[in-house]
């Protein structure tokens, strides 16, 4: 982090020649993201964060930043569930190339398992694939559609990190 003159209201990250940056992350959930992509620090690239950044856009926000990184769509489908207003911005020499925002569909399909070990999408024999409706977006809430079961953002986090 690089402190300008007036460092009391301005907070300054390295720019990054190559990679991703994930931005508007809601304040506190950049470990969140980092979990959920699996990044754990030992796979070699650089990764800065910054959490509880002042935004304009959401009061405060949490960044993270991705050297030599890009993600899969599976990857912003997973974003999305814990960071549904994040910017996703790839970055090739130093400059932005594509900037999207995530977006939480109304239906996601195949990307959680039903915690209701009754729930026919857990049955090997059954050829359903696991379907939510989202309820809220913040907090993040979803319902399975086959057993109505409510799944809460911490369940939805921890699915990530088994």
């Amino acid at each position: 982090m690089n402190v300008g003159d007036d460092s009391e209201s301005k907070i300054r990250i390295v720019k990054i020649k190559n990679g991703t940056v994930i931005d508007h992350i809601a304040a506190g959930h950049a470990l969140d993201v980092l979990q959920i992509l699996g990044i754990t620090g030992k796979e070699g690239n650089v990764v800065s964060l910054g959490m509880n950044i002042r935004s304009s856009r959401i009061s405060t926000k949490d960044i993270v930043k991705l050297e030599d990184r890009y993600l899969k769509e599976n990857e912003v489908a997973k974003i999305a569930l814990v960071a549904p207003d994040a910017t996703i911005n790839t970055i090739r020499d130093s400059k932005i190339e594509k900037k999207t925002r995530v977006e939480l569909p109304t239906t996601i399909r195949n990307v959680i398992v039903c915690p209701n070990q009754r729930c026919v999408t857990n049955k090997e024999r059954e050829p359903i694939q696991p379907k939510y409706e989202v309820i809220t977006k913040t907090p993040m809430k979803v319902k399975c559609e086959y057993c109505w079961t409510l799944i809460d953002e911490n369940d939805i986090i921890s699915q990530f990190t088994r």
